[in-house]
């Protein structure tokens, strides 16, 4: 912020008539009644004054501070009742559809009670409205961006900021791809710019849900750990917090079968912390309970973090925030 700087200029060119004038009483006369040759004059302020000029410029800056983030939440407002719109036109055309999909799909979806496959729908659609669908090599598909926004919800559907906001981009190749200089085609990436997958691996990861290996869930967990962790952009406090709260545990396991291996989490578990929390995800929501045995207290750690128990009834551990749900209500 420049230096503020105050100009005082002192002009002063009375002329009094009578030269024998008393000097106090010409200094109080020229203080009552400015001279009219004097054209410009500035008082230095007292003590109340230089009280409300500091206050003029506290109430300035955090004007200026919380502006932008004022500006930002109306923004995000105005979003989200623009995707609840386009959401819930998608539910009342295509509810029966997307449904059915979803069911023939995603084993997850399928054990959700009638209520909660309501809600996972909700989100779903809310997601899929916010993303673009890139198609590569592939031709476009309804049920594409649905299950694949599912993957999304199934991983964050515990939590109550759930859009991943930072990525506005996700790109569909048709199989396996060559990525950088890697000799060992991808299945699926996360970058800055976007989510990537290859479909065949993508379909081939839910058609064999319990052999605890997803490219959907896997990289929706880098693109949750991005967002929440190496960004500022759509992220979760709650969910950097209780993220810190299990990387206790999660690091101390980490460096074990880095040493030992382990068998549920395999030898790529241990190529690095990043590829640790993806695969933990993916055998966490595959094969719960072989995990709560193996390792129950990373379980239990996932399980606060993500606000899922996978082997609960009731699923949420605790209550999640719904402002979409009452949208949806009132439009039917």
């Amino acid at each position: 912020m420049p230096q503020d700087s105050t100009n005082i200029l002192l002009h002063d060119s009375i002329l009094a008539e009578n030269a024998l004038q008393d000097s106090l009483h010409h200094f109080l006369y020229a203080q009552q009644e400015p001279a009219p040759h004097v054209w410009h004059s500035i008082r230095v302020p007292g003590p109340g004054g230089i009280t409300m000029f500091i206050l003029v410029i506290l109430i300035m800056g955090m004007v200026l501070y919380w502006l932008p983030l004022f500006g930002k939440r109306v923004f995000q407002l105005l979003r989200d009742r623009k995707l609840f719109s386009k959401a819930r036109m998608l539910y009342w055309q295509r509810h029966a559809q997307y449904d059915k999909l979803l069911a023939q799909y995603m084993p997850y979806y399928r054990k959700l009670d009638s209520e909660k496959k309501e809600l996972f729908l909700h989100r779903t659609l809310i997601f899929m409205s916010a993303k673009e669908f890139k198609f590569n090599d592939i031709e476009k598909e309804d049920r594409i961006p649905l299950l694949i926004s599912a993957a999304a919800i199934q991983l964050t559907f515990g939590l109550d900021h759930y859009m991943l906001d930072y990525f506005t981009t996700i790109y569909v190749l048709p199989n396996k791809y060559r990525y950088g200089g890697n000799e060992v085609p991808f299945q699926g990436h996360v970058s800055d710019d976007g989510i990537y997958f290859s479909w065949e691996n993508f379909l081939q990861a839910f058609a064999n849900y319990n052999d605890g290996d997803n490219v959907g869930l896997h990289e929706m967990a880098h693109a949750l750990a991005f967002v929440n962790v190496m960004e500022d952009e759509g992220g979760d406090d709650g969910f950097r917090s209780r993220f810190t709260e299990f990387s206790k545990t999660g690091k101390m396991i980490f460096e074990e079968i880095q040493v030992k291996g382990n068998y549920l989490l395999g030898s790529y578990a241990a190529t690095n912390y990043n590829e640790f929390w993806a695969v933990s995800v993916e055998k966490f929501f595959e094969q719960p309970a072989a995990f709560r045995a193996l390792l129950p207290e990373l379980y239990k750690a996932m399980c606060e973090l993500l606000n899922q128990d996978p082997l609960s009834r009731e699923l949420f551990l605790h209550p999640i925030e719904e402002i979409y749900n009452q949208h949806i209500a009132k439009a039917s």
